[in-house]
Order: structure tokens, then sequence, then C-alpha cells
């Protein structure tokens, strides 16, 4: 079994717009994180679909790309909504979990594409492949805060 938490929240208000660090944020069911360009339905690759409403990587995959392939990416930089640490991620496609108290849905893997590679100006999709994240479905509504624990 694993404790994972949220290291760290990351929104955006509109496509390619600099994702800025959150302490916390409102999750709505079938809508996404409150300010988020997906929840105002301004996102690059919007559909009113579950599993463009929250969006995971983890920490440990951003410090892999750094070891591993010598490319330096800020954590928010991923344009991911939420960092986490001690979470196998993959695992949880078609599983629901918790964050805090709120209930999530892994639905698909989030793999790293030639447009996130373009906007940050890196070469990652090699050294994020199969490890770029989650992309998940809200459940229920509450807000998700900087060091939650994250628990299937």
């Amino acid at each position: 079994m694993w404790n994972g938490t949220v290291e760290s929240i990351h929104i955006a208000s509109a496509p390619e717009r600099p994702m800025e660090a959150r302490n916390q944020a409102l999750a709505i069911p079938g809508v996404g994180l409150e300010d988020d360009r997906y929840a105002l339905r301004k996102g690059t690759f919007y559909k009113p679909e579950p599993d463009f409403e929250l969006t995971l990587i983890e920490a440990e995959a951003v410090e892999a790309l750094r070891r591993d392939y010598e490319v330096e990416l800020a954590a928010g930089d991923a344009r991911r909504n939420i960092v986490t640490r001690g979470v196998p991620l993959n695992h949880l496609v078609g599983c629901e979990f918790r964050i805090g108290d709120v209930r999530i849905r892994g639905i698909r893997l989030c793999e790293p594409c030639e447009h996130l590679q373009r906007v940050t100006g890196r070469q990652l999709i090699k050294g994020l492949r199969h490890r770029g994240g989650l992309r998940a479905q809200i459940l229920t509504q509450g807000t998700i805060h900087v060091g939650d624990g994250i628990n299937v």
C-alpha cells in the first residue's frame, strides 16, 4: 500500500497561459477545478467529457525527467492540475480514490504531446511517455488543499 499526498495545485485561466500555483482549489463534478481553463471550457483540447475535469502528475516523474533526460521542468510547467507524491497514478486508471474529502475516478493516462512540448519549449515526450499523468473525473464537490492525503 502507499500513502500519497498533494504536493502542489496548478490552474491556468486560458490555453497556453502560465500555470498558477494555488494552496487550494474547489473541485466541481462535471466541471473541473474552479477558474481553470478546462472548467471555463477554454482548454486547448476541451471536450465535455469526464476525463477533462482534472489532471494529475507524479512529482517523481518530473524528477525522473530531470535526472534521466536532463530536462528541467518545474512541476507546474507540466500543465497538470495536481502534482502528487507517493502515488502510482498509472495504477489508478479505472479506480475510485480520494484526494482529501473529494472522490475522484481515474479515467485514462495523460500522455505527453507535441502541444505540451511546444508550450514548454522542452523535449519531454520521451521522458514522460507513460509517466505523463492521469486524467480523472471529479465525483464529489469539495476543496482540495496542498498537503491533502490521496487514498484508494
